[in-house]
């Protein structure tokens, strides 16, 4: 076997199908006799159409292979009757997301490197990412033992025929990562996979250009660390009165809540908001999170229609109002930063057609708060979250507005923005850590900081265009703080991401909608410094030419 680095992929192009139909047949008809042989020495999955392909390539040769799929009916739904009564449930009582991981197929002289291992994770991570709680395997009896170790557990009778024999075992997602560990620790030491990237010692400690975590102010750690106080004591009451009061100044809105959770948790106290409405509406979709709030919606049984445009694209205002003037909706729900893409959504403009139209805003201000202005002052109902730009740590979630609101006993008391209203804000137990480390990174907080992140972003986007580095979108349309870099076919973002990560910096490119299009991204939410950031361009620069290089046979994700 050459010494050449690997690369990992969502299959895309005809070659490398073509490729794959023949490994299947060389392991799942000449190895494991589960299929007929054939004069073309070529197997095309059932689910062929449906199939995401994770491919492992070493010189444009496939060298492995994994398949996963969300569409019902599974295979196993034809092997095992009442598929679903061997299953787990949630404890929440809600359905599980599933999805059946097949045809692994590693080529015989790579089975004892580690693309097995990164197989499994780069599926693995992805499948946690796009929401899946379940991953189906139809494990060979050959091993079993091995499946076990990572997690897996057995359920019914072994299906398949003699000699190709198989064993139906799950995986609970939420478990994947003490996998992905234990897949690590027992990764052989002799590997031969060399990676593109210089080895991390070389380079500084981890620096973060994530949209969260973000690098936390040492002011802001240091609050965090103080000795936790009670949420009835009077401390934490002038601390949450404190800390609303900048909140309510940083948004321009009349009041706030802060909740003890995610962004999730305050886009879900929105939508019970809107339930109470009981009128239709519009969701705004031109990315990954203007389609979770139509999730959020779903999951309230909101009435909704979308207005929906291509991913990465800004919406047209002048066919958004006559879209609203047809459907008429009582109210409208929009990111303002599509961090997806990094496209900032007009806010102001928006906001100005809905107050023509009597439409009632709600605005998910997660990653623009504290990386531009955001004036909510209009907005029926704002969210943010503690852990990106503001720079504190995630964990607190804000819901701001502006008009009168009562409790609702419809609303579970959790969600109830009423309720911790009329409650003062603190209905159940709170952090005070939490809080403190957000009311100091608050108190950091500046009016320069805008200007401060505006100038970076230029600054950097003229750099690596000047570099021949494209980026996703003009600056014109996207937020300062979110640099969307588009590879080249020739070098994988998965390949890129992991080699910066080794060389000391933190990038958002693992999530399934970025690995899907071959985009990293770099954030500018953290404090860090022109001299960082300089830094980071340079490895970047270096790190791409070498993944080009070397993966001269790369096709596009």
């Amino acid at each position: 076997m050459t010494q050449s680095a690997f690369e990992l992929k969502i299959a895309d192009q005809v070659h490398e199908f073509e490729q794959i139909h023949r490994l299947n047949y060389r392991t799942f008809v000449e190895e494991i006799p589960q299929h007929a042989a054939n004069a073309e020495r070529r197997l095309v999955d059932q689910f062929h159409d449906e199939n995401i392909y994770y491919i492992a390539l070493q010189d444009g040769r496939l060298v492995g292979m994994l398949t996963a799929r969300s569409a019902r009916p599974f295979s196993l739904d034809k092997k095992i009757d009442n598929l679903d009564q061997f299953l787990p449930a949630l404890a929440s009582g809600e359905k599980q997301k599933i999805c059946e991981i097949r045809l692994l197929a590693v080529e015989p002289a790579y089975r004892h490197t580690s693309v097995f291992a990164k197989l499994f994770r780069f599926v693995l991570e992805t499948s946690l990412r796009e929401g899946f709680t379940l991953a189906l395997v139809s494990a060979t009896v050959l091993q079993k033992k091995l499946y076990a170790n990572m997690g897996f557990t057995p359920f019914a009778d072994l299906v398949g025929k003699p000699g190709a024999m198989y064993q139906p075992m799950y995986l609970v997602l939420s478990n994947a990562l003490h996998m992905q560990k234990r897949l690590q620790r027992n990764r052989v030491q002799n590997d031969c996979v060399q990676t593109i990237a210089t080895q991390a010692s070389n380079f500084p400690t981890s620096l973060s250009f994530l949209p969260g975590p973000v690098e936390i102010h040492p002011q802001v750690q240091a609050a965090f660390a103080q000795a936790p106080i009670s949420h009835r004591a009077e401390d934490f009451q002038e601390l949450l009165h404190a800390t609303k009061l900048q909140l309510s100044q940083l948004m321009a809105t009349r009041e706030v809540e802060i909740f003890l959770g995610s962004g999730t948790l305050a886009n879900d106290v929105v939508a019970a908001q809107i339930k109470r409405l009981a009128s239709a509406g519009v969701i705004l979709v031109n990315g990954e999170f203007g389609q979770r709030l139509c999730d959020h919606a779903e999951r309230f049984s909101l009435c909704f229609t979308t207005f929906h445009v291509e991913f990465g694209r800004s919406f047209e205002l002048s066919k958004l109002r006559d879209y609203l003037k047809a459907n008429n909706p009582a109210w409208l729900w929009m990111t303002h930063c599509e961090t997806s893409s990094g496209i900032l959504n007009p806010l102001g403009e928006i906001q100005a057609l809905c107050d023509e139209l009597e439409i009632k805003l709600c605005v998910d201000c997660t990653s623009s708060v504290a990386c531009v202005p955001v004036d909510a002052s209009r907005a029926y109902l704002a969210s943010t979250v503690s852990g990106k730009a503001i720079g504190a740590y995630p964990g607190l979630s804000v819901v701001a507005y502006s008009h009168e609101i009562e409790s609702d006993q419809q609303i579970p008391r959790y969600l109830d923005l009423g309720y911790y209203r009329a409650q003062g804000g603190v209905p159940f137990t709170h952090s005070s850590n939490l809080l403190a480390a957000l009311h100091q990174a608050l108190c950091l907080l500046d009016t320069n900081r805008y200007d401060q992140i505006a100038i970076a972003s230029a600054h950097m986007r003229t750099q690596l265009q000047d570099a021949g580095i494209q980026l996703l979108n003009p600056a014109r349309e996207s937020s300062p703080a979110v640099l969307t870099v588009q590879l080249d076919p020739s070098v994988s973002s998965i390949t890129c991401g992991d080699a910066m990560a080794d060389r000391g910096f933190l990038l958002s490119y693992r999530s399934g909608y970025l690995v899907k299009r071959n985009l990293l991204q770099i954030c500018l939410m953290g404090h860090t410094n022109q001299a960082q950031q300089d830094q980071l361009l340079k490895q970047l620069m270096a790190c791409i030419r070498s993944c080009s290089v070397s993966c001269s046979a790369y096709s596009e994700v």
